[in-house]
């Protein structure tokens, strides 16, 4: 591996690991964390403390990230640039995620990509590894639309998708079901000794093909909906279609028409509302009522 490149994603993990929940890290959790992350991504590891004080001079230097140690409790960073133009941190953040993927080898059958630029999380090399070598992994997980009471999990993980700029991990839980899970909800993740067989029947390139994002609801029907938008809408519409599916009907000076086939789910109604200035639901009717009503609620509640 690239010296250089191995040096950067050291410094990328010590920013992210004191800049966690945890405002003191010691030093043996430190380097037991970044020896760890870096053998993940394939990396040599021997990581000490004299490696680790030369890489905190070079993160001040480079990112304007002051790291000090306290004695008794460890590595916090003491200060960082807040006028800098550059947001150090999501930069890092992103590249860690692209440097992870790209030192992964193959994941064309792991990783469903979508339109948008991914959020990276310390998760996804950990996750991509479980799932190259097909581990076991356990996590808690923080259920928001039940109180954010949290659940312990241990699934076999099979993709990864990223949907509107978060990632989500696909994966058979202990009744042998897909259930889909945000990253960002994953907490405590471990990979577990227990191995397992990789399911074959699962293609990744049907998932989601009649959804829109990350929900596939198959009670919900697939539908023919039809939208019509002003061409100014339009000119974004054809250069991030809403679905695959889309088919262009209309495409003049006055009006932007497009035909899609999926499942009217919430998250779909959610991207139509995105762009609600222009748009006309041509059909089906029902959609055309709950946008209505969607309508008529936000204007009771913002009425002035």
């Amino acid at each position: 591996m690239n010296q250089k490149m191995g040096r950067l994603v050291r410094y990328i993990l010590i920013v992210h690991r004191l800049s966690g929940h945890k405002k003191y890290v010691s030093g043996d959790d430190l380097i037991s964390f970044l020896n760890l992350q870096m053998e993940l991504r394939g990396y040599e590891v021997g990581i000490g403390l004299r490696t680790l004080q030369r890489d905190f001079k070079e993160i001040e230097s480079m990112f304007e990230i002051e790291i000090e140690n306290r004695r008794g409790k460890g590595y916090f960073i003491s200060e960082r640039n807040r006028n800098a133009e550059i947001r150090y941190e999501e930069l890092l953040m992103n590249f860690d995620l692209l440097t992870s993927l790209n030192h992964t080898g193959d994941t064309t059958g792991f990783i469903i990509p979508e339109h948008h630029r991914p959020k990276g999380a310390e998760s996804i090399p950990v996750l991509i590894h479980a799932i190259k070598n097909c581990r076991k992994v356990a996590f808690d997980y923080r259920l928001v639309r039940k109180d954010n009471r949290i659940i312990s999990k241990c699934v076999k993980p099979h993709f990864l998708k990223e949907s509107l700029g978060l990632w989500y991990l696909i994966a058979l839980d202990e009744h042998h079901e897909l259930r889909t899970y945000a990253v960002d909800r994953i907490s405590r993740l471990e990979i577990g000794s227990e191995s397992f067989v990789r399911s074959v029947s699962t293609d990744p390139n049907r998932l989601f093909k009649n959804s829109y994002g990350i929900w596939d609801d198959e009670s919900v029907p697939v539908e023919e909906i039809e939208l019509s938008y002003s061409p100014l809408d339009g000119y974004f519409l054809k250069s991030m279609p809403l679905h695959t599916s889309q088919e262009i009907l209309v495409d003049n000076e006055e009006e932007f028409r497009i035909r899609v086939h999926l499942r009217i789910t919430n998250d779909f109604v959610m991207a139509l509302l995105a762009r609600s200035h222009s748009l006309t639901v041509i059909k089906p009717m029902s959609l055309r009522r709950r946008i209505n009503e969607i309508y008529r609620q936000g204007l009771r509640r913002n009425e002035v």
